[in-house]
């Protein structure tokens, strides 16, 4: 373990040091990634310029649900960064790299894939929620902020498995797909409380692809939501289990990669 931790900090010393020689780039990343953050948000505030409730939810607990979701989504656009995978590691043979080596496939593929700059969405969650949590009169007892903690950690596993999983198709297959975009847009109606969606879409939702369960599911026991209370404390766990039902199928996908040729 006192390894892979000092790996960790070699691979974000380098990259920091990499970020440093193009500030320009790393700052035009950070404005743009802004800018999609006011977007999403600027449409919440149009959609409520029209009504006062949506679904019995008010605009401020909708601003608290979106505020909540950047943070554990930040968290894994920062550390599970692998999006181009099957382009990368297994069209152009760097997964034959990656095996040569003395840590675990996917911690290596993960740590240079790191993208700090995404962590400054971590900051903008902070702002809104505070701000839509004044508006709301929110009360925290003392051990709210662990349970914060804890969720925000379900809801990063549970993007970070779904990511994987899909990463791990090119194992068995390395044609190029639109499965990756496809999926983030789903992960998009995370944002928004479920009960707004028809049946299938919230089962999906919940139980195949549960994004909801990165948002909405935890800030309603913020929100004092008691009918979503029993979803809520199921987001650590549903985090373990698609983070180590991710990490199986890597490991089943690993062991079948044959290596890059002709």
């Amino acid at each position: 373990m006192k390894f892979y931790v000092s790996m960790f900090f070699q691979y974000l010393s380098q990259y920091m040091k990499t970020r440093l020689e193009y500030r320009t780039d790393s700052l035009v990343e950070i404005v743009s990634d802004l800018l999609y953050q006011a977007v999403n948000l600027t449409f919440i505030l149009v959609v409520f310029g029209h009504t006062q409730v949506l679904s019995g939810w008010s605009r401020d607990e909708i601003i608290f649900i979106y505020g909540f979701f950047l943070v554990p989504y930040s968290l894994f656009s920062a550390f599970f960064n692998i999006w181009d995978f099957n382009e990368r590691y297994i069209v152009k043979g760097e997964m034959d790299r990656i095996l040569t080596r003395p840590l675990h496939s996917l911690y290596q593929v993960l740590l240079e894939r790191i993208e700090v700059e995404s962590l400054f969405g971590v900051i903008t969650g902070f702002v809104i929620m505070i701000y839509a949590g004044r508006s709301l009169d929110l009360q925290l007892h003392w051990y709210d902020p662990f349970i914060f903690v804890v969720m925000v950690i379900g809801g990063m596993l549970i993007y970070g498995g779904i990511l994987i999983m899909l990463a791990s198709i090119g194992f068995w297959s390395d044609a190029r797909t639109d499965i990756m975009p496809m999926v983030y847009n789903i992960g998009n109606y995370g944002r928004y409380p479920v009960d707004i969606y028809n049946r299938i879409i919230r089962f999906i939702l919940t139980w195949v692809l549960p994004f909801a369960f990165v948002g909405v599911y935890p800030s309603a026991y913020f929100l004092g939501r008691t009918e979503w209370y029993g979803f809520a404390f199921l987001t650590p766990v549903m985090g373990i289990v698609f983070f180590m039902l991710s990490v199986w199928i890597w490991n089943k996908g690993v062991r079948r990669y044959r290596g890059a040729g002709n």
